[in-house]
């Protein structure tokens, strides 16, 4: 007990200290968030609002507090893998183990490639190279792929980036999100998108690969999350906490990076 007790204290001690500095990777929520925008006929979620109960006021003199309203898919959120056709025997967000929303954390950054093409797809062979140089992905943990996007993300219009086509959005390849479901021992992907497929993937066959294969295979998705350049490469720890909803597929999350300085 005693060992466990001094691990948790030097973890707080180093928290204190700033060496470990805590990053939030959660896009603020607010009736300003970017939400996704389904094609007809398909159902679509509502943008976040707040309604007002009391404040200060004659409805409550002493408190002030709101309900509010939005979708369990909108800002930065936290998919389960009920959430999707292939996972609908799996796991709903309130049986999520507590032990796996805290886990390793690595970053393939490719920035570059998604500002010089906004259909950038992630391929097998980007990652295989990013783990010869870095290492194996890590067990348990989660990939989180960098591609600039959440410096649109004040803008709705520019977060989607669609025209007559679709959104143009980065992503990945079939063949990748099948290797990384199912050929690869992390925990789940963080992107900072919308959600985790590309813009295009409703063209793709399988269509949303990411969210057939890796929710099929019990894994989970992290959505529109930002700072993922104040990351390194490998070392970082996330703490993803999304809310247990009974028999949700999903919710809002606040995302946290534990990093060593």
């Amino acid at each position: 007990m005693g060992g466990v007790v001094s691990v948790l204290r030097d973890l707080v001690d180093g928290i204190r200290s700033g060496g470990i500095e805590v990053l939030d990777l959660t896009a603020p929520l607010s009736d300003k968030t970017p939400i996704l925008l389904l094609p007809e006929p398909f159902g679509q979620t509502v943008p976040f609002s707040m309604q007002e109960i009391s404040r200060y006021d004659d409805r409550g003199p002493a408190w002030y507090w709101n309900n509010f309203t939005t979708g369990e898919h909108t800002g930065t959120h936290f998919d389960a893998p009920v959430h999707w056709v292939t996972g609908r025997d799996g796991e709903d967000v309130s049986q999520v183990a507590p032990a796996k929303l805290i886990a390793p954390a690595v970053v393939l950054d490719f920035s570059a490639q998604s500002a010089a093409d906004p259909d950038f797809l992630l391929e097998v062979d980007h990652v295989k190279a990013w783990e010869a140089e870095h290492g194996p992905l890590p067990d348990g943990g989660w990939l989180l792929y960098r591609t600039g996007w959440d410096a649109r993300a004040q803008d709705q219009a520019e977060f989607l980036n669609a025209d007559e086509t679709g959104p143009h959005t980065p992503g990945m390849s079939i063949d990748c999100a099948r290797y990384l479901a199912e050929e690869t021992p992390i925990t789940g992907i963080g992107v900072e998108t919308v959600g985790t497929d590309a813009g295009a993937a409703h063209s793709f066959d399988p269509p949303f690969p990411c969210h057939s294969f890796l929710l099929g295979a019990g894994k989970y998705g992290l959505t529109q999350l930002r700072n993922l350049d104040r990351l390194p490469p490998t070392g970082a720890v996330v703490v993803a906490g999304p809310l247990p909803i009974v028999g949700g597929s999903g919710s809002p999350v606040r995302v946290l990076a534990l990093v060593e300085r």
